[in-house]
């Protein structure tokens, strides 16, 4: 019979051995798991810099090939309709992510940051003279805000250049085929002249619609997507635009947002009414639509209407021109206007939470000007996710 020591010594080293035994699953299994979450991340860091993300459910007969006069996509790339795809940043610039109700703010090293406040309702407004020339040298103290009729303070004012979410949706119907060249150019020239670190994304329409390009600020890949030209079929502008608004709202990287639509004529191919789509586009913090109206038939009134209520319910402006060479120079306008904007935000008196149709209207007055007219929304909807709202300008 061993001694009592012995015995002990031998009881020690057999629970070692039975503790040891059981710890190595887990340790291989947390190994296991380390590698997955690293492969995992490996991957979605790729994605958000090179590959745009098909999304889940998407549909085999709302995705097409490119055109014959398209770049070849990158591997993982894929053409979506929109309101679907995957945020994609191609350009390789950092841009933060906000959340809803958020507001850009430019730190001491030139980056934008985000403060957020949630029951704050933020206005873009742009101010023009009795002549129609953009002023932009007003302060806080020259502005005021109504809503219901009743005066806001304003808790949050600035004039500053900040970058945007551009969707460019352009009318891809046969009537189309011989303006494509002049407009293709003149929205590229209007990316030119915009913020540098603007996301764009392009959309071509004709009776189905095309998420051609994701957002980017790579003037190469734009024009390749403005390239892929399959001018036919009919058009279907107000389905486009609410899908495109749709997309931005739902993964644009920016808080302000753009929309510049082009067509030459009236909507022949939509499953939403003008009604439906001005209500869908319209939302709390949805995006500012700048229509150009390429128009000269026997349709042409109401195929003016429609892109007139379509940019004043948003705040921004519609443009007919007479000949498709001046849609250049529209194109320029529509830049200056989107980097000459002031920002104001205020919280209403009556809380968010109480739901309800919101009046607003923004005055502005200051000396040297006989009179100043305010093009913002004009109301909003507070009724939760999905708050509807109009605009219009205002004096």
């Amino acid at each position: 019979m061993l001694p009592v020591s012995n015995r002990k010594t031998i009881w020690l080293l057999t629970v070692c051995m039975l503790l040891v035994a059981l710890s190595v699953p887990s340790i291989a299994q947390s190994q296991n798991a380390q590698g997955q979450s690293g492969a995992n991340g490996a991957a979605q860091q790729s994605g958000n810099d090179d590959v745009l993300l098909p999304p889940e459910g998407l549909s085999p007969e709302k995705t097409r090939q490119p055109s014959s006069t398209a770049t070849p996509q990158a591997p993982g790339q894929s053409e979506t309709p929109v309101g679907d795809a995957a945020p994609a940043n191609q350009s390789g610039n950092t841009v933060n992510v906000p959340a809803p109700g958020t507001e850009a703010q430019k730190s001491s090293n030139g980056t934008f940051v985000f403060r957020t406040e949630v029951q704050e309702v933020t206005l873009h407004a742009t101010v023009v003279d009795d002549r129609q020339r953009l002023v932009t040298t007003l302060d806080r103290n020259s502005f005021q805000v109504f809503e219901d009729g009743h005066p806001q303070r304003i808790t949050s004012f600035r004039r500053e250049d900040i970058p945007v979410a551009l969707g460019i949706v352009i009318d891809n119907s046969g009537s189309m085929r011989d303006k494509r060249p002049s407009v293709n150019a003149a929205a590229l020239n209007l990316v030119r002249a915009s913020n540098s670190q603007d996301q764009v994304c392009i959309v071509n329409f004709n009776n189905e619609y095309y998420l051609d390009q994701d957002y980017t600020g790579n003037v190469s890949l734009l024009r390749d997507a403005l390239e892929r030209i399959e001018a036919r079929g009919g058009t279907a502008l107000y389905d486009a635009l609410v899908a495109t608004s749709e997309h931005l709202m739902k993964s644009a990287k920016l808080q302000k947002k753009i929309i510049l639509v082009v067509t030459d004529g009236e909507d022949t191919a939509s499953r939403d009414s003008l009604e439906q789509a001005v209500r869908a586009i319209a939302v709390d913090g949805g995006p500012t639509v700048y229509t150009i109206g390429l128009l000269g038939h026997e349709r042409e009134k109401k195929a003016r209407r429609a892109l007139r209520v379509i940019a004043e319910q948003t705040g921004g402006v519609a443009f007919f021109p007479a000949d498709v060479n001046e849609v250049e120079a529209i194109s320029q306008q529509i830049a200056h206007d989107i980097r000459n904007q002031y920002t104001i935000g205020y919280k209403p008196s009556t809380p968010k939470t109480e739901g309800g149709y919101r009046q607003v209207k923004v005055d502005a007055m200051a000396s040297g000007y006989k009179k100043l007219m305010v093009r913002t929304r004009s109301g909003y909807y507070a009724t939760g996710a999905e708050k509807a709202s109009a605009t219009k300008g205002s004096n």
